[in-house]
């Protein structure tokens, strides 16, 4: 049988004591357990993020495709122009790939401004294990 609203008295219930077991108290929480797990988690978002910065997210550092030539069976040769900070350096990957897509051939080239300049143009050769059909800049960073 169920109690209804005329056997129930209003307000919180009274159980008999220790048949239950201990209450909670209410308000009772751990304050060092969170800000010590918020502190974890906002460092290890922080690494995170500045990984990924280091890896994809230098604006300064820019390679920028001009044309590619000299195609032969084991060969192409990418002419490209570098962003980089006044003075700077930067070592930026460039890769050949087939009529199909496949990459063929890739190489990693590092380049320097001259003092003051910040864009570099240059020339690099890219050794291919068969004939390529392009040549592109896939990245640059900085060097080192």
């Amino acid at each position: 049988m169920s109690e209804t609203h005329a056997t129930v008295a209003a307000g919180a219930p009274v159980f008999p004591p220790g048949r239950y077991g201990r209450r909670r108290e209410p308000g009772r929480r751990r304050p060092l357990l969170l800000a010590l797990t918020v502190t974890v988690l906002l460092a290890v978002l922080g690494l995170g993020a500045a990984k990924l910065y280091y890896q994809y997210g230098d604006p300064e550092y820019q390679g920028e495709m001009i044309s590619y030539s000299d195609i032969t069976d084991s060969r192409v040769t990418v002419d490209f122009r570098v962003t980089v900070p006044p003075g700077g350096s930067a070592t930026c990957l460039l890769r050949a790939r087939s009529h199909d897509g496949a990459q063929v051939g890739s190489v990693e080239t590092t380049v320097t401004a001259e003092p003051g300049q910040r864009h570099i143009r240059t020339r690099q050769e890219v050794p291919t294990s068969a004939r390529p059909f392009i040549g592109e800049v896939l990245r640059c960073r900085p060097a080192g």
